[in-house]
């Protein structure tokens, strides 16, 4: 098939998805994207460039959920009538606390909603994803005076499935080094600066160990959007003499090299849908410290989450526990977990899943016209 893939964000996991995606898919993938800036303006706007930019007639279009797909659909209702569209969510603006805070109310989850109800397919990056979003749909229509549509609601669920993020992994495998067993543990923090990762519960918990006399060193990596946020200013002020590294690591190199000598991977994120980061640090050999919130606990193998999840606000204890003993984790198990999430695995499930979406319509298509 050729598919057109809409991504209105093209930069960080959105861009290594699509990337992936045309890398290793057996179908024809051709990309229109916007660039990672506005993102309440793609919500709003992309949705007619792409009515613009997309000139060819494709068998199939996927677009990322940082559109209003009901737009995009009244734009090219002449030309586009027949081609069936999927939906991917990355992430949803029902979630977000502040969004429903701030004065625009829903406007951003109202958009997510009319597009999942638009599309022909919503495909959801998590199945934690998929559930809180059918859970936060009652919620926003009910906020509404009247004519609620809840029975929407079960339109949604019944095209909604689960496709879990791709990820290229594999192309760690040959920047491996070997971890030092006697070096000072390495805590790597690998989140993008912003406060839906919640920087400053993990820049607190690093104060108070080493103020416990807890040996160990930092590298606090991940996207920065602006100044640098208050909390990790206070961590290079506080913590400098043990971060190895402070910013976003420009080299795919180096990155990984850092992953695969470093011990632990912390996340304190309020907002997470999937986990990429994490999960590059899970198969690059770190032990997950994490949330028992969110997707994290879909992550981590059973038999492992005592050790790795935290509840609520354990995270300094947690790390006591394990920077303060001799424990060994086999995480044999956990890093074959995160290994199926590979693109050489997901693109084929990808193909089949869009594939079969294809026919369905065509079907149903010739159905209608043989009346």
């Amino acid at each position: 098939m050729r598919i057109a893939l809409l991504e209105s964000y093209y930069g960080g996991s959105h861009k290594a998805w699509a990337d992936g995606y045309r890398r290793f898919s057996r179908h024809e993938i051709d990309l229109i994207t916007l660039p990672t800036q506005f993102w309440k303006w793609r919500m709003q706007g992309a949705a007619i460039t792409f009515a613009r930019l997309l000139d060819a007639k494709p068998d199939l279009i996927l677009a990322s959920s940082m559109m209003d797909l009901s737009i995009f659909r009244a734009l090219t209702r002449e030309r586009l009538v027949e081609i069936p569209i999927a939906m991917y969510f990355h992430e949803n603006q029902l979630s977000y606390p502040q969004s429903r805070r701030q004065n625009h109310g829903w406007r951003y989850g109202f958009i997510n909603y009319v597009s999942a109800l638009c599309a022909d397919a919503n495909f959801f990056n998590s199945q934690f994803h998929r559930d809180d979003f059918m859970a936060q749909l009652p919620r926003m229509l009910k906020h509404f005076a009247d004519y609620n549509e809840l029975q929407t609601i079960d339109e949604i669920r019944a095209k909604s499935s689960v496709l879990p993020l791709g990820i290229d992994l594999r192309r760690f495998d040959e920047h491996r080094v070997r971890r030092q067993e006697t070096a000072m543990p390495l805590i790597v923090w690998n989140h993008r600066w912003e406060h839906d990762k919640d920087p400053a519960t993990f820049v607190e918990s690093m104060i108070a160990l080493a103020a416990e006399g807890y040996d160990f060193q930092l590298a606090i990596t991940g996207e920065r959007f602006g100044e640098l946020p208050g909390s990790l200013a206070k961590a290079q002020s506080h913590l400098g003499d043990r971060i190895l590294q402070l910013g976003y690591v420009d080299s795919f190199e180096e990155y990984a090299r850092l992953l695969w000598r470093a011990d632990f991977a912390v996340s304190t994120a309020r907002q997470e849908f999937f986990g990429l980061s994490v999960c590059e640090a899970i198969y690059c050999g770190c032990i997950p410290i994490l949330p028992d919130r969110l997707n994290y606990p879909d992550l981590v193998t059973e038999e492992l989450k005592p050790f790795c999840l935290y509840q609520r606000d354990r995270l300094t204890a947690q790390m006591r526990y394990h920077l303060g003993g001799d424990l060994r984790l086999d995480t044999t198990k956990l890093r074959e977990k995160i290994a199926a999430f590979d693109w050489r695995l997901m693109a084929p499930q990808y193909d089949e899943a869009l594939a079969a979406l294809a026919n369905r319509h065509r079907a149903q298509r010739d159905q209608r016209h043989s009346r």
